[in-house]
């Protein structure tokens, strides 16, 4: 039945697979968790229907097995009286209620068959829903740490790209010719105060050789 082909279909589920394949996992593993839980439902309705059916199968089952040895007798009770054409009609309605429980009697252990199969697919789906239940935060968990270091290792690969890395040491340069001329125009700057004072320095020599050689002048 279709019902059981769906449950068979749940239980050979891989969970892990379903997770690693899902484009959201945590939607995907609550769906599955609800699928589940709707079927067993279903399941555990259809096993008591199917028992409830057993039940009334074997009761007609019964009721043709009596109706079958009543008319025996009743053919015996004919032939007693030497009625034979009662006797024979008697018979021949033993033979359709042997018939009658002969089928009744093959419904019988197809019901069987089928409630053995329907307990056998809840069992198993009940074992299923109780381990995707277990596995359920353990599973999106581990999927959203593989989703972190896929991330980190995009990240990585960005970082090392040559584009960036050349990007990167253009800036660098940059900086540095800057710092250079900053300095530059430092040292040219105390250069110019050291000149001024040189040439004040000089400028008092020359005055006081001058002076010396008036004075000498004069003496003489």
């Amino acid at each position: 039945m279709a019902l059981l082909e769906r449950v068979a279909t749940l239980v050979r589920a891989n969970l892990n697979d379903l997770v690693d394949k899902a484009e959201d996992p945590e939607k995907m593993i609550k769906q599955v968790i609800l699928d589940m839980e709707n079927q067993l439902l279903q399941v555990k309705t259809q096993v008591a229907i199917s028992i409830a059916d057993q039940h009334v199968l074997a009761k007609k089952l019964q009721e043709s097995e009596d109706a079958e040895k009543q008319w025996i007798r009743r053919a015996e009770l004919a032939v007693q009286k030497q009625d034979d054409n009662l006797a024979r009609a008697a018979v021949e309605r033993s033979m359709s209620s042997k018939t009658v429980s002969e089928n009744f009697r093959q419904q019988v252990e197809d019901q069987k068959t089928q409630v053995e199969n329907l307990k056998t697919a809840l069992v198993k789906l009940g074992q299923k829903l109780a381990e995707a239940k277990s596995k359920s935060d353990m599973l999106i968990a581990q999927h959203r740490r593989s989703r972190a270091l896929g991330r980190a290792t995009d990240a990585g690969r960005a970082m090392g790209d040559n584009s960036n890395a050349a990007a990167f040491d253009r800036m660098k340069n940059k900086v540095q010719h800057t710092e250079a001329t900053a300095m530059a125009s430092c040292e040219l700057a105390a250069d110019n105060v050291d000149d001024q004072f040189a040439a004040l320095e000089k400028q008092d020599e020359v005055e006081r050789l001058l002076s010396e050689l008036k004075t000498r002048l004069k003496a003489g």
